[in-house]
């Protein structure tokens, strides 16, 4: 008979660490955050193509107008965007 495992210690089971502590993980809805990401989008190739440039744009507007975190969201979405092989 199989091994069952609730589902919330198979979903947390990567961010186990060898001695059992749980890995923090650290994420940020911070303007800084948002700076931080259009640097990184910034630098790669396929950012002056679409849709990437479009959902920066949009993540950047987002940051602007207080809304941190839909902004990070449409920026990591406008990252994976860029580097997508075209």
């Amino acid at each position: 008979m199989p091994i069952r495992l609730p589902l919330s210690v198979v979903l947390a089971a990567p961010l186990l660490i060898a001695n059992g502590e749980p890995m923090p993980r650290i994420t940020s809805d911070s303007h800084e955050y948002c700076t931080e990401l259009v640097g990184r989008f910034a630098r790669l190739p396929g950012a002056a193509v679409e849709p990437a440039r479009s959902l920066a744009a949009d993540g950047v507007r987002l940051c602007e107008e207080g809304q941190p975190r839909a902004g990070v969201a449409k920026l990591r979405r406008a990252i994976r965007a860029a580097q997508a092989p075209p």
